[in-house]
């Protein structure tokens, strides 16, 4: 959601003549509805989680306003940078609801809405907390994608003027589940195979961590199943539901690509035939591939260690990638390319194929969950390194 906020001293006013209007406590005879929109995940990797944001309606001044914790500006000139230190101002904005739903409706997104049963004096507080934190001292967040996002900052702030106890339903399968494990099932089910490649690589072993039934409520799904059948004060939160629009169906990356799987399979069954034939002008197009493929591997090595090193959360941070993705394979690529009969080398590359094999041997005992393509990569490593380690 990148939409610029509409002018909040407006809603401020309007919101304030509600709350100066009405003062009952008898939800049924209450103007004033609130309610918890939840959307469809989208096309884009930035979208395919889904999103939250919270709906005010007053029948009786005809307001129908949206509050969206989402909203960012990807034009400032820092957001690469602030991107990559994991430095992400998001903040919360107020505008019509007939513009969240436009954008919706025409990304071909759902959006699902489960009415508050709050009392009015609820309704007034926690209407009244929204605009106070729109306000330009108040909006901006630092975002963290799976501990503070649009999702848990609408869910913390129902739940604080819901009630002296909430108790929310569980949306776990099972007590086993990790935060990649809730990652995967959604680029799975859109078929982000590539994305889930990239994502399984940068991100480390925190995302193997397991959650708790309060953690899963990250996403915008598990939120909308938790408040389903919620309780606030021995009752229950949510008074109906209603789907605004229906969600399109989404076509996955996967339908018009090899997968991470095949591709690095096939090119294992190919450089491990060229390796054993190894004729003629094989062994130099061989050499040209292993300098490519370490220089590759020790570039993104040093992205992965740099991740780790300057990033302010913890989601690059112990990283088991880089027992393959290893940087010192940087220095050894160019070696190889000026030097490459240095025995210094050979011994290198003896024990990485030492290690490598390890890798293999140990894989379901990782305190990481790698992405099953780095098996073929790792077969890469483990077939070149011991034929550059003779």
């Amino acid at each position: 959601m990148k939409k610029a906020p509409v002018l909040l001293f407006l809603i401020a006013l309007l919101c304030s003549g509600i709350a100066n209007a009405q003062t009952g406590t008898d939800t049924s005879n209450c103007r004033l509805r609130v309610s918890l929109l939840t959307c469809s995940p989208g096309q884009e990797l930035y979208s395919t989680f889904g999103h939250t944001a919270i709906r005010m309606i007053d029948s009786a001044r005809a307001i129908d306003y949206v509050f969206n914790y989402g909203t960012f500006d990807d034009r400032d000139p820092q957001f690469l940078y602030n991107f990559t230190k994991g430095l992400m101002l998001y903040s919360l904005s107020a505008y019509p609801f007939s513009d969240f739903v436009a954008e919706y409706s025409s990304a071909g997104r759902g959006v699902t809405e489960q009415e508050l049963n709050l009392s009015c004096h609820q309704k007034h507080a926690l209407i009244d907390a929204l605009v106070q934190n729109s306000e330009e001292a108040n909006r901006y967040y630092n975002y963290y994608f799976h501990t503070d996002n649009c999702t848990t900052r609408a869910r913390d702030m129902i739940v604080k003027h819901a009630g002296s106890t909430v108790a929310m339903a569980n949306v776990l399968p099972n007590k086993k589940i990790t935060y990649r494990h809730l990652i995967h099932q959604y680029l799975d089910s859109t078929g982000m195979l590539w994305s889930k490649f990239g994502i399984d690589i940068l991100l480390g072993a925190h995302l193997d961590k397991q959650v708790d039934n309060n953690q899963a409520m990250f996403l915008p799904d598990y939120l909308m199943k938790g408040m389903d059948k919620a309780k606030a004060d021995g009752k229950p939160l949510v008074g109906k539901t209603t789907t605004i629009l229906p969600a399109a169906a989404l076509s996955g990356e996967s339908k018009t690509a090899v997968t991470p799987v095949m591709f690095f399979a096939i090119f294992l069954l190919a450089i491990t035939a060229l390796s054993v034939i190894n004729k003629g002008g094989l062994n130099r197009a061989l050499f040209i591939f292993d300098v490519l493929f370490f220089l590759i591997l020790g570039l993104l090595g040093c992205l992965l260690l740099t991740l780790w090193m300057i990033r302010v959360d913890d989601v690059c941070r112990n990283n088991w990638n880089l027992i393959w993705a290893i940087p010192t394979h940087l220095i050894v690529a160019l070696a190889l390319l000026f030097k490459p009969k240095k025995i210094w080398i050979r011994r290198y590359f003896r024990i990485i194929t030492t290690l490598t094999g390890l890798a293999l041997v140990c894989w379901f005992f990782l305190p990481q969950e790698l992405n099953p393509a780095i098996i073929p990569i790792l077969g890469l490593i483990l077939v070149r390194s011991f034929y550059r380690s003779k």
